[in-house]
């Protein structure tokens, strides 16, 4: 297994989305191919991808890298790995090459969420030495506040 940065849109990628997002999110669809696009050409997104020995996209993971007046930032977002290559290591391997590009780039700590539900992802952030953050997170709705 390989782990690979997205840099270009290809028809596997688009298909491997379709199939993947799903098995993240039910409220969300999977990303367009334009909108693929943008992520891949973003300088603040990187779209990491698990890679089989045949080169079949295992799972993937969003890292999102940006400065602010106190340093560079670095987030982990929507981390999916396929139902039937769970177990296998690979959100292992696409969380650890995420916190190298984070740490290569200046970033002095990476930050995630999970809900509680996700027991198995839970686990896996900790085993890898993420500390749970005593915190409020807020969320403004801006879809919700639009339609009021």
């Amino acid at each position: 297994m390989q782990i690979v940065e997205a840099n270009e849109v290809t028809e596997a990628l688009i298909a491997a989305m379709e199939k993947l997002i799903p098995q993240l999110s039910r409220s969300n669809p999977p990303p367009t191919p334009e909108q693929l696009q943008l992520m891949v050409d973003s300088d603040a997104s990187r779209l990491l991808l698990a890679l089989d020995d045949d080169g079949a996209i295992l799972g993937s993971l969003t890292l999102v890298l940006f400065r602010i007046p106190t340093g560079v930032r670095a987030w982990i977002e929507d981390v999916v790995v396929d139902g039937d290559a769970r177990g296998m290591g690979v959100g292992d391997k696409l969380n650890r090459f995420a916190l190298e590009m984070a740490r290569d780039h200046g970033a002095v700590s990476v930050d995630l969420t999970s809900r509680p539900s996700r027991e198995a992802a839970n686990r896996l952030y900790q085993r890898i030495g993420f500390e749970q953050r005593s915190t409020n997170v807020y969320r403004y709705d801006l879809k919700k506040s639009a339609d009021e």
